[in-house]
């Protein structure tokens, strides 16, 4: 604990995830990310599940660091792809490929389809004093014909939220993170923290 805040790991070296995750969770808690814990593995992301990669990342830095830790694992699944791309969100273009990569791909697999209904989700799995524990985020929306805004990262030029109308990558991070899918599974893991506290 410094400057009486709890530390938690969050098993990301994602700047992006970790500026979100921080300015949720910062007023509370302080979250540290795997480089500044001295984790540079790479760890295995082999469920076919959201739910299953966040835990397999937050029992990888249970088991070998001994942290108490929450991981995430995040998904665009769209209507017209049969749920794709899922659990393969990151990777969808290629094993080293870029947020651009992705975001063409899609673009390309989505030209002439009517039906461009499709939802984020990111599940948050978190292991405290042992016990294991796990949070989910949804939002809807659909995606778009052309990237859209300069803000975010991955999918967010993209994918217009239902609830705003606007990609994104339109938005400020405040406004992202009020309606995102991980805005809100990382709510949940505040109120759950703050509650156990």
């Amino acid at each position: 604990m410094e400057n009486g805040k709890r530390k938690l790991v969050f098993a990301t070296n994602n700047q992006h995830k970790l500026e979100e995750a921080r300015a949720i969770l910062g007023d509370k808690f302080e979250v540290v990310s795997l480089s500044e814990i001295g984790c540079h593995d790479d760890i295995p992301e082999t469920a076919d599940t959201l739910e299953g990669n966040a835990l397999i990342k937050a029992r990888w830095i249970k088991e070998r660091y001994g942290f108490d830790c929450f991981a995430d694992d995040t998904g665009l699944m769209v209507e017209a792809l049969d749920g794709a791309p899922g659990v393969y969100s990151a990777r969808y273009a290629g094993e080293h490929c870029s947020f651009a990569d992705n975001v063409n791909k899609m673009l390309r697999e989505m030209a002439g389809k009517e039906n461009r209904k499709a939802y984020f989700a990111t599940v948050v799995a978190l292991i405290l004093n042992g016990e294991t524990y796990t949070f989910e985020g949804k939002v809807d929306g659909e995606i778009s014909v052309e990237p859209l805004g300069e803000g975010g990262f991955g999918y967010d030029p993209i994918f217009i939220a239902e609830e705003t109308g606007r990609s994104f990558a339109e938005m400020s991070p405040e406004e992202k993170n009020a309606i995102s899918h991980r805005g809100r599974a990382m709510r949940k893991l505040e109120d759950f923290l703050i509650a156990e506290n």
